[in-house]
């Protein structure tokens, strides 16, 4: 296995694992490569988290001072168990033998993300996992990014450049995750950053007034009128004209955006999912020249109302990722295995112009089952 890993011409294959922003479930898919440009993916499968661990989360991620500073190792504990639970269930669906996979890339649940104190938080534990599987796993991808003074995301980047080898370019790829983040790639020039809240803003008011996990195809918001004005206000704020690279926490515009709870429900749906495509929009601003057409995945690709909206504003083909053979549900689940991959090689995870860090920059913490070599 030591010769396979650190053998830079062997193809290695690995298996993915992470819960967005969204905590709506536990994402795990399958990638083989070199860790550069050689590269096929198997399926993806989505494994939900047990009521208790995504109640827990929920709660943590929403007091700031428990998700920075708590030890939360009985959290933890439960975060690698739903985790480890649905690597086996995948295994067994896709009937797997875990004898032939090389690796697993573990990017765990970020439950704090303040990159201007060189701080970011994942839950999981690498070694618990690579002890339970007899596999090694390679967990902490953000961490070296952070603590050299980069953003610590989007780390979609690197994995996109390799998918859109022989696609018209420039091109951008776009991620409706919780938060929104974009790749911008045309040749060797590659830049990325999140572009503002995504399904997360609309997700959190849909339940908070209806009960629902989100808006079903985007129907709630397009029966609403959009307040123009509250999305101006939205939009005053700094952070649509930093430079990229930029980052953005799950909840970082969630207290801004309580002036829409004197809506009506429709209303506030409608202004919020506005202010997400507007918050798009705005990442034109941060790259050399519009891009001929972009590319979306993540959860929010399947709501229509988002889709339709941004297609009008961009005035360019706005198409989910399956439109060239990527399965958007899979997608980040990939980027873990590809890093995952490249960690063990020693190959860059983020760049200056992705991150904002001093110079490529590799990362990841390599776990060996114990008692192995």
């Amino acid at each position: 296995m030591t010769d396979r890993l650190s053998d830079p011409s062997a193809m290695l294959t690995a298996i993915g694992v992470i819960s967005g922003t969204s905590m709506d479930a536990i994402d795990v898919s399958l990638v083989t490569s070199d860790g550069r440009d050689r590269l096929s993916f198997g399926p993806g499968a989505s494994y939900p988290y047990r009521d208790g661990t995504r109640r827990t989360l929920q709660a943590v991620v929403a007091d700031a001072q428990r998700a920075s500073s708590e030890p939360l190792a009985e959290l933890e504990a439960a975060v690698t168990a739903d985790h480890l639970a649905a690597i086996r269930s995948y295994v067994a669906d896709q009937g797997l033998d875990l004898a032939g996979i090389d690796l697993v890339g573990l990017h765990g649940q970020t439950i704090y993300h303040r990159p201007e104190r060189r701080f970011t938080r994942q839950l999981i534990d690498g070694q618990a996992v690579a002890d339970a599987l007899g596999i090694p796993a390679v967990d902490r991808f953000r961490d070296a990014d952070v603590a050299a003074g980069g953003e610590g995301a989007p780390f979609a980047p690197l994995y996109h450049r390799a998918l859109v080898q022989g696609l018209g370019q420039p091109v951008m790829v776009l991620n409706l995750g919780g938060v929104g983040n974009v790749t911008y790639v045309d040749g060797e020039t590659v830049i990325a950053f999140d572009t503002g809240p995504a399904s997360a803003i609309l997700d959190d008011f849909v339940l908070r007034r209806l009960g629902r996990p989100y808006d079903a195809d985007g129907a709630l918001a397009a029966s609403g009128r959009v307040h123009d004005d509250l999305v101006a206000g939205f939009m005053a704020n700094p952070y649509f004209d930093r430079p990229a690279p930029k980052s953005l926490d799950r909840n970082d515009f969630h207290r801004r955006a309580q002036v829409v709870e004197a809506l009506p429900d429709a209303d506030g749906a409608a202004t919020l999912a506005a202010f997400t495509v507007e918050s798009i929009v705005a990442a034109l601003r941060h790259v050399p020249q519009p891009p001929r057409r972009w590319l979306v995945g993540g959860g929010g690709r399947l709501n229509r109302h988002f889709m339709e909206r941004l297609a009008r504003r961009l005035g360019v083909p706005v198409e989910p990722v399956e439109a060239v053979g990527w399965d958007g549900d899979a997608l980040e689940a990939q980027i873990f295995a590809y890093f995952a991959i490249r960690s063990v090689r020693g190959l860059p995870l983020s760049l200056p112009a992705t991150t904002g860090v001093p110079r490529p920059l590799t990362g990841g913490r390599l776990h060996r089952p114990r008692g192995r070599a």
